[in-house]
């Protein structure tokens, strides 16, 4: 498989560090001994283990979602510096992975050696945001200083009451009294109840495989049986199809294909416009052929398109799904693939169904140009369930949707990845600050919040041909994963999905004309 050419790059540098982060990563693997099977094991001495080494991953405050109120002349200096935020954590949690046996020997290892260093290098790159604001007339929040501050936390998945779940996870960290950072006499997290480890040895010493991403993830736990998941049980409050059998009735098909044209990077126009490799992870892209980083709008209605409908140039893109099972893709060596811990085969979709649907309450008003909407949440592992979205079932079983499991499909069944997207809009703004405040979920009745108007809905149904991972002894053998921040390890919770309307004004009005009036077009 190949890759777009981004406009600007240094691929010597770009190895060179990406050569580096594999190597933290990878070793991470072997070093990540009896993580999760020992966190709590007493040694020779009767002394439990340190806190550090029950630290799967880093969780930081998301900077981004606390900026509602940017100005419009300082979003370009302030992304730049929300991206390398994420930088620094990525940088921070590779060497969390690198250094496993000194945590095991120093109980303040990861506060003194990792936290305390990412706290400083935060705290700058906040007060530069801060800066920017200021300097074009805006107001920054008065406590931003108060997010520099990053913390470590376990590897337990948060429960959204999907399927079988009960119990509800606040920010991603465990609540059932477990001191996390303290060395609490307990651990769970990513930890089989029968006592197996899952991050690199098993307890009699013996090394187990960690799929080739350096015990990152995913792990047993992360996946489901669909044949366990309650029919109509997603109880989540995001992502809710706004079509119904009265309002707006019609639906209009998007038809772009499976990304035949091998369009893959790990840019983020929408979060990260003008920073190579913002996303940390690669995306897959349908429809619109020019979306990198540095992608002007301009760009993108100048640009070629894989719909069918000539006219539609919007942008539909995802993280890839990948199987690890040892393959080595064209960025294996790659800052945004094998270099951040995104390994193994990328699964291209045997179907990418993009529809756009009505309201059950009204009709809708069309899309502007160069509306973005995201999704989902990439870092809702370590966010918390705010903004977490997106569903996994399989066919055949698609009453049965999972928003924080990977699911187990029968024989002769495939993987199914589901978005349905926010349809209400602020009905002046194609972005936000924090990219999400122009636009909104329906509400439970399927009407939009006051203020904002309902617009077509975009619903995403990926559907992939990949083998049932095996469980055995507590570990999973080549799972597959979405590709994701290094720091997320792999968990389903983070899926999202990305759109930008570049719809001509005609192909919109028709959009609109045809859900409005209750036919189906495409």
């Amino acid at each position: 498989m190949g890759r777009n050419t981004r406009k600007r790059r240094t691929p010597l540098a770009t190895k060179a560090i990406a050569a580096s982060a594999a190597l933290a990563l990878g070793g991470g693997g072997l070093i990540w001994a009896n993580f999760y099977a020992s966190a709590h094991e007493e040694n020779s001495a009767n002394q439990t283990k340190s806190a550090g080494a029950q630290i799967a991953t880093i969780q930081c405050p998301d900077v981004g979602q606390k900026l509602t109120d940017v100005p419009r002349r300082a979003r370009k200096g302030v992304d730049k510096e929300l991206a390398n935020l994420d930088k620094q954590i990525t940088e921070a949690y590779s060497r969390l992975a690198s250094t496993r046996r000194a945590q095991a020997g120093d109980a303040g290892f990861v506060d003194n050696a990792i936290l305390g260093p990412l706290k400083s290098k935060r705290t700058a790159a906040i007060d530069r945001i801060g800066i920017n604001i200021r300097r074009v007339g805006g107001k920054a929040p008065s406590n931003l200083e108060q997010l520099a501050k990053c913390q470590g936390m376990g590897a337990e998945q948060p429960q959204t009451n999907d399927g079988n779940g009960d119990g509800q996870n606040d920010g991603g960290q465990n609540q059932d009294g477990q001191d996390q950072n303290q060395g609490g006499d307990q651990n769970q997290d990513g930890q089989n109840q029968d006592g197996q480890d899952q991050g690199g040895q098993d307890q009699g010493g013996g090394q187990v495989d960690d799929n080739g991403n350096g015990a990152a993830g995913p792990f047993a736990d992360d996946f489901v049986n669909i044949n366990d998941v309650q029919p109509n049980s997603r109880n989540f409050p995001n992502g809710l199809a706004a079509n119904g059998d009265s309002g707006s009735t019609g639906t209009f098909t998007a038809k772009c294909g499976v990304n035949e044209n091998n369009l893959f990077n790990s840019d983020n126009l929408i979060v990260a416009p003008g920073v190579d490799n913002g996303a940390h992870h690669t995306h897959d892209y349908v429809g619109n052929q020019d979306n990198d980083a540095f992608s002007s709008d301009q760009d993108l209605a100048n640009a070629a398109t894989s719909c069918q409908n000539q006219a539609d140039k919007s942008t539909y893109y995802w993280p890839v799904l990948r199987l690890q099972d040892g393959t080595q893709e064209f960025d294996a060596g790659d800052l945004g693939g094998g270099g951040e811990g995104n390994v193994g085969k990328i699964l291209k979709a045997s179907e990418a169904d993009m529809k756009f649907v009505g309201n059950k309450k009204s009709d809708v008003v069309a899309m502007p140009k160069f509306l973005r909407i995201i999704t989902g949440d990439a870092k809702a592992f370590t966010n918390g369930l705010k903004n977490a979205n997106t569903s996994f079932s399989c066919t055949g079983f698609e009453d049965r949707q999972v928003t924080d499991k990977y699911v187990l499909c029968p024989e002769g069944s495939q993987v199914v990845r589901t978005s349905n997207f926010q349809s209400c809009w602020d009905g002046q703004n194609i972005d936000s600050a924090n990219h999400r405040d122009h636009v909104a979920f329906v509400q439970q009745d399927g009407s939009c919040p006051n203020g904002f108007q309902a617009i077509p809905q975009l619903q995403v149904r990926l559907v992939y041909d990949v083998p049932a991972p095996a469980i055995e002894n507590g570990q999973v053998k080549a799972p597959y994963a979405v590709d994701g921040f290094p720091e997320q390890l792999h968990k389903p919770i983070t899926d999202h999905n990305d759109f930008i309307n570049v719809m001509d004004e005609n192909l919109m009005n028709e959009v609109v004309q045809c859900i409005n009036s209750g036919q189906n077009c495409e």
